[in-house]
């Protein structure tokens, strides 16, 4: 009897018929939000099913969609122009692959294959724009791309190595007591800003930042959250916070570093007047002052509250013995969390430089409000209740709110179960290995902070709640993957159960 009657049901797969899910759509609005899950199953009946191998394509760096995705954008082979194509939908071709069966053309050497294979890229992608945009010897960053959130604006970014001879002046490279210092896994190059209009191919505006040193590789170093803008400075340990306007133009907003208010250089020119006269006469030599800048003042004075708030002497002897580590730490990466905080990761100036690639070095999140200029929290890279926070809302750090249109819930550990399942298995393989521990895995799951701007992709086809896929070939952050030498195969879910 007990085996006629199991406890464990099996679960009741639901009827995925097309013609059955438009009715029910017609005469059911489903439950209170879930509008957009009622949308999305329906990416289950229209699905990639049919892979062309070796498709011919213009002399160019294929890079990505955007948000919308009506444009689809590539760099010029020689990296100086950006090259803007209009994407004509998925029925494109269909009148080159009718009456193909299966689910691969190979590399057939039949004349039918060969022009399918020639033609297909001009039926999907039809050249818009070539803007030229590298100048002055400078190279695109192919891994450097943001879309506004009108999918009107796109910005990329240049660089161009600094010659040996003659070598930029000293104080070109260390403008503030806080620069680091270059090394040969670290130069120092030119860069450049540049943002353009995808519906004209127009060159709007630029912003270049000379000598310095910021990471454009997976936007690394720059964030887009709305219209604000903020650039990050290793080389001089400041953040360029700009606006992009409705014009496609910068606009200056504020500069985080060695100060935080704008007119902060005019109350410290009142106490100490020769800081004014020397920067009114190019003799300014910020590299030499005793000061702390503002920033990292702002980071100091916050622990040394906590340590004042939590009333032991123990609290105070560990500020004062960890002064001078405190002291040299260095910003690294930042992202935007709104429009006035920043989320900067603070640790030491071997890391901040390349002179050290162990990840286990420690560091410190912060939280800095750009408007007040406060300090609104301070996480090491251990913290559980940090790690609670990017669990919990891992959405808000991936910069997923619906302020924009064309993004929709991608698949995140705070709101897919199965992507939850993932980093949970993640986490105990790295607690349970050798040399690991609870310790060293929330190190490495917090390593993932902060996170590069547009970085994943919130494409249905990608939602584990609706397909099954190989995340070795492809996964929803967006980096360079393989070319594997079998197809991409995508499941619904219910299928590959």
């Amino acid at each position: 009897m007990e085996h006629e009657n199991p406890t464990i049901r099996p679960r009741r797969i639901q009827n995925q018929n097309v013609i059955y899910r438009l009715e029910r759509r017609r005469i059911t609005s489903g439950k209170i939000g879930t509008h957009w899950h009622q949308v999305r199953i329906f990416h289950q009946n229209i699905f990639p099913n049919f892979t062309v191998v070796n498709v011919e394509k213009p002399p160019c760096f294929l890079r990505k969609f955007s948000p919308d995705g009506r444009y689809f954008i590539a760099f010029s082979s020689d990296q100086t122009s950006l090259e803007i194509y209009e994407y004509q939908g998925c029925q494109a071709a269909e009148d080159l692959l009718q009456g193909y069966d299966g689910e691969i053309l190979a590399n057939g050497n039949d004349q039918r294959s060969i022009n399918i294979r020639g033609r297909l890229f001009e039926r999907f992608f039809v050249l818009l724009h070539i803007t030229n945009v590298a100048s002055n010897g400078e190279h695109l960053n192919r891994e450097c791309s943001l879309f506004t959130d009108d999918c009107r604006y796109v910005i990329v970014g240049s660089a161009a190595y600094l010659p040996e001879e003659p070598h930029p002046p000293f104080f070109e490279v260390y403008r503030n007591s806080e620069s680091v210092t270059p090394n040969p896994r670290s130069p120092l190059e030119d860069y450049s800003l540049h943002i353009i209009d995808l519906h004209t191919g127009r060159l709007c505006d630029t912003r270049t930042f000379k000598c310095d040193k910021v990471i454009l590789s997976h936007n690394q170093g720059l964030y887009l959250y709305k219209n604000i803008l903020a650039i990050l400075s290793v080389q001089q340990q400041t953040i360029h916070v700009f606006q992009v306007t409705a014009e496609g133009t910068f606009i200056d907003v504020r500069t985080i570093g060695r100060f935080c208010y704008e007119d902060d250089l005019l109350m410290l020119s009142a106490v100490y007047p020769e800081v004014q006269r020397d920067s009114q006469t190019g003799m300014a030599n910020p590299y030499k002052e005793p000061f702390i800048n503002s920033l990292k003042h702002r980071l100091l004075v916050y622990l040394w509250r906590r340590a004042e708030q939590d009333g032991s002497a123990m609290a105070k002897r560990r500020f004062f013995q960890y002064f001078d580590q405190l002291r040299q730490l260095r910003m690294w990466k930042m992202q935007l969390l709104d429009e006035n905080h920043l989320f900067i990761k603070y640790t030491s100036e071997d890391v901040v430089t390349l002179r050290v690639t162990d990840p286990s070095q420690p560091s410190f999140f912060v939280v800095y409000n750009m408007v007040t200029t406060e300090v609104i929290a301070v996480f090491e890279n251990t913290s559980d209740e940090l790690l609670e926070l990017f669990e919990n809302f891992c959405d808000l750090f991936r910069n997923a709110t619906l302020h924009s249109e064309a993004v929709q819930f991608p698949c995140s550990a705070s709101s897919n179960n199965f992507a939850r399942q993932i980093q949970r298995r993640f986490k105990d393989t790295i607690v349970n290995a050798k040399y690991g521990g609870h310790t060293e895995a929330v190190r490495r799951l917090l390593g993932q902070l902060p996170i590069s701007a547009q970085s994943y992709s919130g494409s249905p086809y990608l939602d584990l709640s609706l397909f099954s896929y190989d995340d070795k070939w492809v996964s929803v952050m967006e980096r360079p993957k393989t070319c594997g030498d079998h197809p991409i195969s995508t499941a619904g879910f219910e299928v590959a159960e």
